[in-house]
């Protein structure tokens, strides 16, 4: 019988590359003034350890974005839904980049 990638890694769900999916979140751009670089605020409600009540964490990411280029032609906005995936380390605070636009932002 021949075994595959996933028996010989020892590793259930994962690919030849042994590497898996990779997380994904889905959030609100909350700044894009930097190059390439965007701040994406993903809410998720949880409930408290002890207590119980359900509360709203916030957390941001930086998230890399290739053709975005501050200011001269910035293809995401602020307000914008995005689709952001883990990646390898990009620079000190990235981890993460945009995979899709869901939604673009209503223009004021």
């Amino acid at each position: 019988m021949a075994e595959t990638p996933a028996q010989t890694t020892g590793q259930a769900g994962h690919d030849e590359s042994g590497r898996g999916r990779p997380k994904t979140r889905i959030g609100i751009v909350t700044s894009n003034k930097m190059q390439k670089t965007v701040i994406v605020t993903v809410r998720r409600r949880a409930a408290h350890g002890k207590y119980g009540k359900i509360q709203t964490l916030r957390v941001k990411y930086k998230a890399h974005v290739e053709d975005h280029d501050y200011p001269k032609k910035p293809t995401i906005s602020e307000g914008d839904k995005v689709l952001i995936a883990e990646t390898r380390p990009t620079s000190k605070d990235k981890r993460w980049r945009v995979a899709k636009v869901i939604e673009k932002a209503a223009k004021a």
